[in-house]
């Protein structure tokens, strides 16, 4: 476990862990990582996400230092990351790693007997606006969602680098772009730095497909963001290199959810729960998840809902006769995932 002169120590020994594989919906075996409940009460589970680049161990210190012991912890690879298969850095589309999303929140429900309901999300940068696209478009009844400097808006530092990646691979097909930020940028942390520079599961390359099409999913869900009621809380690095405020300004604002919070920490670099004061986070999140745990969870009023937003007018995208969501806005173009015929879904 990764201890620092300022990281918080509720539990002061790392809790065991198991190491396991899920199916995900075109057949491929996903690695994570559980830790089971230590406390003697167990209330529910908590999904870790991590940031872009990086995989599972990156957030492993994360079920001891935020000593929420009633709670088992999950946490995955995601596909073309860490030790799952795939080529380093690309999925297929963003829709399909949303997909991924889904099955592996189906995997944990019905593997440890937790209702979704009893489910709550912890998701960082790129991982963060996963989670936001997933419960956007799919709609899960979630108890809570915790987001640290989602990557609504990376900061590529090269004038009109998106809109070239777009154009290039609109006409040449998927390409990789690399990352060459480097740690010291991502957290005041030396362990933190240390250990990122010499992890050999960081991925620096990221597919240019994603690259695109996180940048819609981003643009989609935050203009949308009244769609979501899940509870949610925002921390938002206040020194971040990586990604932008103002869109995560705008995505808290529009946010449909009744409760919801909101806090900028001062002079946080982008790793927000892998920084040196990282304690101030995580206490944030340790009382955001247990108050919505210790509340009944109030069922979501979408009486209004078409009224306002993308879909005005029109409804909710698409569902299968189960009732998922089929997420069309994000699963258009040659390398989308067929949710027709005989689709597996989880």
């Amino acid at each position: 476990m990764l201890q620092t002169a300022d990281s918080v120590q509720p539990s002061s020994t790392a809790r065991p862990v198991r190491e396991s594989e899920f199916v995900s919906h075109d057949g491929t075996r996903l690695f994570y990582r559980a830790w089971p409940a230590t406390g003697a009460a167990p209330k529910g589970a908590i999904i870790l996400l991590h940031r872009g680049h990086e995989h599972s161990g990156r957030v492993a210190h994360l079920p001891a230092e935020l000593g929420l012991d009633d709670f088992a912890f999950y946490a995955w690879d995601a596909r073309g990351h860490g030790r799952s298969p795939g080529e380093r850095g690309y999925s297929p589309s963003f829709a399909a790693s949303a997909r991924d999303l889904d099955c592996f929140v189906r995997h944990v429900s019905e593997t440890s007997g937790t209702a979704v309901e009893d489910i709550a999300v912890i998701a960082q940068s790129v991982g963060a606006v996963l989670a936001t696209t997933w419960v956007h478009d799919y709609a899960p009844p979630i108890r809570a969602l915790v987001l640290a400097s989602p990557a609504f808006s990376v900061k590529l530092y090269v004038p009109f680098a998106k809109e070239g990646i777009a154009l290039w691979e609109k006409l040449k097909g998927t390409f990789f772009v690399n990352s060459y930020v480097k740690a010291r940028f991502l957290t005041h942390d030396p362990e933190r730095i240390a250990s990122y520079e010499s992890d050999p599961l960081i991925t620096r390359p990221i597919a240019s497909n994603i690259l695109v099409q996180l940048y819609e999913a981003a643009a989609r869900v935050v203009d949308d963001a009244r769609a979501i009621t899940v509870p949610t809380q925002m921390l938002i690095s206040g020194s971040d290199w990586v990604v932008r405020h103002a869109p995560q300004h705008r995505f808290y604002e529009n946010l449909g959810s009744r409760i919801k919070e909101r806090h900028v920490l001062a002079g946080f670099y982008h790793d927000t729960l892998g920084e040196k004061d990282r304690a101030i986070a995580l206490a944030e999140i340790r009382r955001f998840i247990d108050a919505r745990f210790a509340e009944p969870q109030a069922p979501a009023d979408l009486r209004t809902a078409h009224y306002s937003g993308l879909y005005q007018g029109r409804g909710r995208p698409a569902r299968e006769p189960s009732g998922r969501h089929i997420p069309t806005a994000v699963s258009t173009g040659r390398s989308a995932v067929s949710t027709s015929g005989s689709a597996r879904w989880c």
